[in-house]
């Protein structure tokens, strides 16, 4: 399997911004846990990050061009208004799981938004850097079934 592992605006900056919502984990650190657990699950993973909208879009449909089997998203700011996201995923037809570091759910008001959710097979909020492993785990498994069947 092939997941591309895809991620938003100022993903490039953890371990500095707000460490009460978001942990001390660098994105380096990330990428490493990322690549380790994918490695033992027999996952190939292409990591990216970018600040820029039409990078992130641009990366969606690499996925799909590239035989990816899935895609793991975490949209940062994005997330709340970029229908061009939607729009790439949708396009793709690729499972997608969006992840939230932090409980957007419990943040403000805007934060509930989430235009990519309605392309998405789940959405994984709250469970810190762990959650991006939820998320492949989740993903793997909904295309074994897939698969399966």
């Amino acid at each position: 399997m092939k997941f591309y592992i895809i991620n938003g605006p100022n993903l490039n900056m953890l371990g500095i911004r707000e460490p009460g919502h978001y942990g001390k984990t660098d994105y380096s650190e990330l990428c490493n846990m990322i690549n380790e657990h994918c490695e033992k699950k027999g996952i190939e993973a292409v990591l990216y990050q970018s600040n820029h909208e039409g990078d992130l879009v641009d990366k969606i449909q690499e996925a799909y061009f590239m035989g990816a089997d899935g895609i793991v998203i975490n949209p940062g700011a994005y997330t709340h208004t970029s229908i061009a996201l939607l729009d790439a995923v949708k396009s793709t037809s690729l499972p997608t799981v969006e992840i939230h570091i932090s409980a957007v759910e419990t943040r403000e008001a805007f934060r509930q938004i989430s235009y990519i959710r309605e392309a998405c097979i789940k959405t994984i909020t709250g469970e810190g850097v762990m959650g991006y492993l939820h998320a492949i785990d989740d993903l793997s498994a909904y295309l074994r079934k897939e698969i399966d069947e």
